[in-house]
């Protein structure tokens, strides 16, 4: 395993904290002239919102609730790569101009997923954080896109991936010029059905040592189950991660998309309680 690593450290030359010992801190402007700063153990920042964006008055009352309780930074998917071409795919433009509507708002910065490189400049004009999603973490060219983009990328890995793949994904979009990446576990692909991921966390361990990004993790896509969302997001603070990525939905059984893995408004709140209550 020792020698597993030094070949994994070896390899990296943007992302390694060998080359790089300061975490780096990742700020992304808010509407007001203020930003949010996430990496460097600041703080430990809650990134939450809905699946996808379904509607004007969906998005406006999850944003405003979960901003409320303690959300620094809006989520919401526009495009959705859906396993079945026959579920929701999403609002696409019209999904992004409601969460510049949301950021408008309610100040709270906004990170959506991009899906291929001709859709970047049109994401890039709604959104603050560009999210590469699971299934396009080894897509090349959209990586190069994002890193000519020099906007903040939240880089998710893939659910079958190495560690290794991971930081060479996150290298490609530094190579390409952008140094803020965000990199989010949220679970990679085991074979007991009744989880949908398995959250690996000692990955995120071993990321936060052998590389100065910041790392979140992402609870909601590692279980499938909103049950088992708090948790994982308490192991997930206790273990050092940056922050937090969870799914919020005013009426989680009538979402659209990932229902079952939603939180609803009260849910997320007795969450974020409950980590402040950590704190103290």
């Amino acid at each position: 395993m020792r020698e597993a690593r030094k070949r994994l450290e070896a390899g990296l030359r943007l992302t390694a904290r060998r080359l790089h010992p300061e975490d780096t801190v990742i700020r992304i402007p808010r509407p007001d002239g203020t930003s949010l700063s996430i990496g460097g153990g600041r703080s430990f920042v809650f990134i939450a919102g809905p699946c996808a964006v379904e509607s004007r008055e969906q998005l406006l009352a999850t944003a405003r609730k979960v901003k409320e309780h303690g959300a620094v930074l809006l989520r919401g998917g526009a495009f959705k790569p859906r396993t079945s071409p026959y579920t929701f795919r999403g609002l696409g433009e019209e999904g992004l101009r409601l969460l510049a509507e949301a950021r408008a708002r309610t100040n709270l910065p906004v990170v959506s997923e991009v899906l291929d490189p001709a859709l970047v400049p049109l994401a890039a004009k709604y959104v603050d954080v560009l999210q590469i999603g699971s299934r396009n973490m080894q897509n090349f060219p959209l990586l190069e896109a994002v890193g000519a983009c020099q906007k903040p990328v939240l880089l998710k890995r893939g659910f079958a991936a190495t560690v290794e793949e991971w930081l060479q994904a996150a290298e490609y979009i530094l190579a390409a010029g952008n140094p803020s990446v965000i990199l989010c576990e949220r679970g990679i692909r085991g074979f007991d059905p009744v989880t949908r991921n398995v959250l690996d966390l000692a990955a995120v361990a071993l990321v936060k040592q052998i590389s100065h990004l910041p790392v979140i993790v992402d609870p909601s896509h590692a279980t499938g189950d909103r049950q088992l969302v708090a948790p994982l997001a308490r192991a997930a603070r206790a273990l050092g991660a940056d922050g937090l990525m969870v799914e919020v939905h005013p009426e989680p059984e009538s979402a659209l998309s990932d229902g079952e893995q939603s939180l609803s408004i009260r849910e997320f709140a007795e969450l974020t309680a409950g980590l402040a209550m950590g704190d103290s």
